[in-house]
């Protein structure tokens, strides 16, 4: 018996070395950034069978895999033929509306990458925290004639979600086209009643990506992380609220600071093809009657008079099935591009090398950068790794700030005072790499200047920290600290 058990134990073994080389050998050729790639050779080789399983759940690539794919989509066809027509408009700076010829570089990369169409709009409303987001959204909602298209990461079966469960139910009943997206892992606890009422009331249910613990998809990379909410096809919503209590009343933190923005105007067009291009993902189908969904369609393109008080607003969608990191490189770009300051306010900071460099050369080069993370994070983990970065980012001479007055979980970017980058994504590799996100980026001082006014007030909760404070920080923390920055690649 003693024998056998020694045969087979040696069988298991030579076996994860052949497998975790010939998956080494994958990710090798598929020529991805070397330090994830080392990082994932590292774990396959040194954690048998685990690692492969690990590499299997969290660490495929499927931007290049093109697993998720949009092909027979309409809208995105479309979408893509006014890109081209708006492109070959704006081969001269001078065609561009004159408020965002200073940015007309960024205009024309989110055109080529995230197919992202300039677009004017009526109006823009800031939202600050999660109860106003959450009230607004509720007040559109009831005013809903047509259609109601809402899209959330997470929601919840508590008090907050069943609020806007008795909603939608009533303006189904009422006629109104009610359509329900949630993502498979962060709609997990919502349980078959909650579902089945929804259901009966004639809402349409989407479950993007349904969770499954031991089977296909993954269970943490590649989730929808969007929140959208479109209705009538000329009011939309997206930012960093999910619907759940804790974003209504701040949960175990004292406060659940979170950033969200309303739009009317012809750039709610791109929210509901995102919307509709995810909704195509889960049935394989398009909705017909195009002008229903899409009411400002015969004012995309067209130059307008101008106007000042008319927003300027590009709608970027990125993920997995997108040929580019857009919104990455949106971040990369804006952030080079800055002349006097930066203000960024993130719930987690795990960035690439490349937004990591953008940011201390930005500092280096005399931008006045400042960072706003929580101090304390609703994630362990990311908390840890978040706070591996800050003595180098201090060192390059930026302004890091601490929340401490409850948790900030806004991601938002307002560039030297002109325009402001607001959305769901997180500065971190999962957000921008792995996740389906969604962002705005509105060409406005007055909107910027909202942005930057509401960061310096919140100065106020923050604490300021200075280099020869943090490096006397307890050891334990810097080992904690090193401990998840081994991991950061894979966060």
């Amino acid at each position: 018996m003693a024998v056998f058990w020694q045969i087979f134990s040696s069988t298991l073994y030579l076996l994860n070395i052949i497998i975790a080389v010939y998956a080494s050998i994958v990710l090798i050729s598929s020529k991805r950034d070397p330090v994830k790639t080392l990082s994932w050779v590292m774990v396959m080789m040194l954690l048998p069978y685990v690692g492969v399983i690990m590499y299997f759940f969290f660490g495929r690539n499927f931007r290049k895999d093109k697993i998720f794919s949009r092909k027979g989509a309409k809208d995105l066809a479309y979408r893509k033929e006014l890109c081209r027509e708006m492109l070959s408009q704006f081969s001269s700076r001078d065609n561009l509306p004159e408020e965002v010829r200073p940015f007309n570089k960024l205009v024309i990369q989110n055109l080529r990458c995230a197919y992202s169409l300039l677009s004017p709009n009526d109006s823009v409303e800031i939202y600050f925290s999660g109860k106003e987001a959450l009230s607004a959204m509720a007040d559109a909602i009831r005013g809903a004639r047509e259609h109601v298209h809402l899209q959330s990461f997470i929601l919840e079966n508590d008090k907050v979600g069943n609020y806007f469960k008795d909603l939608l139910i009533e303006k189904a009943r009422a006629g109104v086209e009610v359509r329900l997206m949630f993502d498979g892992f962060g709609g997990r606890h919502l349980g078959k009643r909650y579902l089945s009422a929804l259901k009966s009331a004639g809402v349409e249910i989407l479950n993007f990506s349904p969770f499954r613990l031991f089977f296909l998809p993954p269970i943490v990379n590649y989730r929808n992380h969007r929140k959208i909410l479109v209705v009538d096809g000329k009011i939309g919503f997206l930012g960093g609220v999910n619907i759940a209590d804790r974003y209504f009343n701040g949960g175990e933190f004292p406060e659940w600071r979170d950033t969200h923005v309303r739009i009317e105007g012809t750039s709610v067009m791109a929210l509901q093809a995102s919307f509709l291009l995810d909704r195509f993902f889960i049935l394989n189908k398009n909705l017909r009657r195009r002008g229903r969904y899409y009411p400002y369609m015969d004012m995309i393109g067209k130059s307008d008079t101008p106007d000042t008080d008319r927003y300027y607003t590009q709608i970027l969608s990125s993920g997995p099935d997108s040929d580019w990191s857009a919104i990455m490189q949106c971040y990369f770009t804006a952030i080079t591009q800055a002349k006097d300051h930066i203000y960024i306010v993130t719930p987690y900071f795990i960035p690439s090398e490349t937004i990591l460099n953008a940011i201390k050369i930005a500092s280096m080069s005399g931008v006045d950068v400042s960072l706003m993370i929580p101090e304390r994070s609703d994630t362990w983990l990311t908390n840890w790794g978040t706070m591996s970065y800050v003595s180098e980012l201090l060192e390059a001479g930026v302004k890091v700030c601490l929340f401490k007055k409850g948790f900030n979980h806004s991601k938002v970017l307002s560039i030297d005072g002109e325009y402001c980058i607001i959305g769901s994504a997180n500065m971190d590799n999962r957000s921008l790499e792995h996740h389906f996100e969604v962002t705005s980026v509105i060409y406005s001082r007055e909107c910027a200047e909202i942005i930057e006014g509401r960061f310096r007030k919140d100065l106020s909760r923050c604490t300021l920290v200075s280099r020869a404070k943090w490096d006397r920080r307890k050891r334990r923390y810097k080992f904690y600290e090193s401990l998840a920055r081994l991991v950061s690649p894979l966060l």
